[in-house]
C-alpha cells in the first residue's frame, strides 16, 4: 500500500494531476477525521486538507522514505498545518456545519485497521513514559498546544517543557523500535 503512495507522490512532484487526485481521494476522509478531532471546526478542517495537498503540489512538503511511512508523514503535515492555521485564525469564529454523507463515511476498513494497530503501539509506548512526560506529549501532540502555552498551563519553565518533550520522544522512539523488532 505504501509503495503505491510513494509512486503517486513521485508523480505529483512531476505535476501529475491524476496522481494528486488519487492521493486526495485515498486520504481526504482520513485527514478530515484526524484534523476535525483537533480543530472541532468543519471549515477549518477542510482548509487544512486543501493546504496539505497544495504543499505537496508546490513541493513545500518533502517526503523522505527513509524516515517512515508516507501515511505517517502525511498526518504529520496535516497536524502541523492545522496547528499553524488554528494559531493564525484563533479569533475567527467558525460554524460547525456537518459534512455531507460522502465525508461522513470515514476512512476505509484497511486504513482503520492500520491506524488502529499503529495507534495501539503509540498508546502502549506513551503509557511507559513518566507521568510528566505523558502530560506534555498529550498537550503538545494531541491537543496542539505550543510549548509556551504548555509551560504557562503547567506553570513550569519553557526549557523544562522542551526537555520533557525531547526525552519523551527519545523514549518513544526506543520503545516503538523495540516493539517493531519483536522485543516488546
Amino acid at each position: 500500500m505504501s509503495e503505491r503512495d510513494v509512486e503517486f507522490y513521485r508523480r505529483i512532484q512531476n505535476h501529475d494531476q491524476d496522481a494528486l487526485e488519487a492521493l486526495y481521494d485515498k486520504y481526504e476522509r482520513l485527514l478530515y477525521s484526524f484534523v476535525f478531532k483537533m480543530t472541532k471546526q468543519s471549515e477549518l478542517s477542510e482548509e487544512v486538507i486543501q493546504e496539505v495537498f497544495m504543499k505537496i503540489w508546490h513541493r513545500k512538503g518533502i517526503y523522505d522514505e527513509s524516515k517512515g511511512k508516507f501515511s505517517s508523514w502525511l498526518l504529520t503535515v496535516a497536524r502541523n498545518t492545522a496547528v499553524d492555521l488554528m494559531r493564525k485564525k484563533k479569533d475567527t469564529p467558525y460554524s460547525l456545519e456537518e459534512r455531507d454523507s460522502v465525508h461522513q463515511q470515514g476512512p476505509s476498513s484497511e486504513d482503520l485497521l492500520e491506524w488502529k494497530e499503529e495507534g495501539e503501539r503509540v498508546r502502549e509506548a506513551v503509557a511507559t513514559l513518566k507521568e510528566d512526560q505523558q502530560e506534555v506529549i498529550h498537550l503538545f501532540y494531541f491537543n496542539g498546544l505550543s510549548q509556551q502555552k504548555i509551560a504557562d498551563r503547567l506553570d513550569i519553565p519553557l526549557g523544562t517543557v522542551k526537555g520533557r518533550i525531547r526525552l519523551a520522544l527519545k523514549h518513544l522512539k526506543k520503545n516503538i523500535s523495540q516493539h517493531d523488532e519483536g522485543g516488546i
